[in-house]
Parts: structure tokens; C-alpha cells; sequence
């Protein structure tokens, strides 16, 4: 059975949005050793879309970029849309009867699957369906935008708490 573990970048305040803060590069490669070791990722079709930008080699990128594209690249990935008619490579669409396909998803995988999409994860931890919950937070203040926690409130337990590169900490929750 696999683990689903929701990760996701997060302002102090709560707010996810990858165009207002980014990863220090040590924290980048944190991010390519995880995600190099997740099992799959399955996405929301807004954060799937973000993350596409990972699909194509850009003349600009440096040696960490390209190797976080080619680990993006080879992961399995779910993506759960009704209004997408095309995906990637190594991606399978999720169109109809969500919880029921992520439900056997996790029956039938095993290891670590990253869940990425605050609206997804409030339907997955709705549905009893997170075991983690992993804030990177940066010290930044947005204001606005989208939660973190975009539906359920759900009770926590802090299992885990570690300083990722020089400006973010994850902090580890379980359901409590």
C-alpha cells in the first residue's frame, strides 16, 4: 500500500504560489533527491500544468535544473482532470471517478506517492486518504492566494521538523 504524502512550498502565512518564492539551491536539491525517490506524484490539473514547464530542456538552465527535469521526467505521474485532453510522458489521466481510481491507486502502489495540488489535497484528506503532510515553509508573507489547506481542516501531529538549505524548514504532519 502506498504512502501519500501531500508536499508542497508554503508562505508563513500560508499561501502556496511558485511565482512568488523560490528554492535556494540547497533546497533544490533536496527536491531532486525526493522526487527522485517517490514511486509517482499524482497532480491537480492546475499544479500538473506548472509543472510541465519541466517537459521541455531551456537553453538557460543550469546543471541542477536539467538533472530535476530528468527525475521529473522519468516519475509516473496521475494527473486528475476533467477538462485536460492531452498529457505528457509517463502520465496517466484520472477523468472520471476520482476517489474511487486514487482509493485503488493506493491499494496498488507501493512507496512513496507525492500528492501536488492544494485543491486535490483537500479532496484526499476529505477522503481519509493523506498520511503526510510535509510545509516547506519560506519567510515570505503573501497575503493571498491559495491555502495550503484549500478544504478540510484536518487534526494534525507534528512527527518532524528540519531546516532545508538557508531560508526553509519542512515541518512533518500526520493526521492526528
Amino acid at each position: 500500500m502506498a504512502k501519500f504524502i501531500y508536499a508542497l512550498n508554503v508562505s508563513l502565512d500560508g499561501y502556496v504560489d511558485h511565482d512568488k518564492f523560490m528554492p535556494d539551491p540547497k533546497l533544490f536539491q533536496h527536491f531532486i533527491k525526493d522526487v527522485s525517490q517517490m514511486t509517482a506524484t499524482i497532480y491537480g490539473r492546475r499544479m500538473y500544468e506548472i509543472m510541465r514547464y519541466w517537459d521541455d530542456e531551456q537553453p538557460d538552465w543550469e546543471q541542477a535544473e536539467r538533472n530535476y527535469a530528468a527525475v521529473w521526467r522519468r516519475g509516473a505521474k496521475y494527473v486528475v482532470s476533467t477538462t485536460l485532453d492531452a498529457i505528457g510522458p509517463n502520465a496517466t489521466l484520472i477523468r472520471s471517478d476520482f476517489e474511487l481510481r486514487i482509493r485503488a491507486l493506493k491499494e496498488e502502489l507501493s512507496g512513496d506517492v507525492e500528492v501536488s495540488g492544494p485543491k486535490l489535497a483537500a479532496s484526499l484528506s476529505a477522503w481519509g486518504l493523506i498520511d503526510e503532510y510535509r510545509l516547506y515553509v519560506h519567510p515570505v508573507v503573501l497575503g493571498e492566494g491559495a491555502p495550503y489547506f484549500a478544504g478540510v481542516r484536518p487534526s494534525l501531529k507534528l512527527v518532524a521538523h528540519e531546516r532545508i538549505g538557508d531560508i526553509a524548514i519542512r515541518l512533518t504532519y500526520v493526521p492526528a
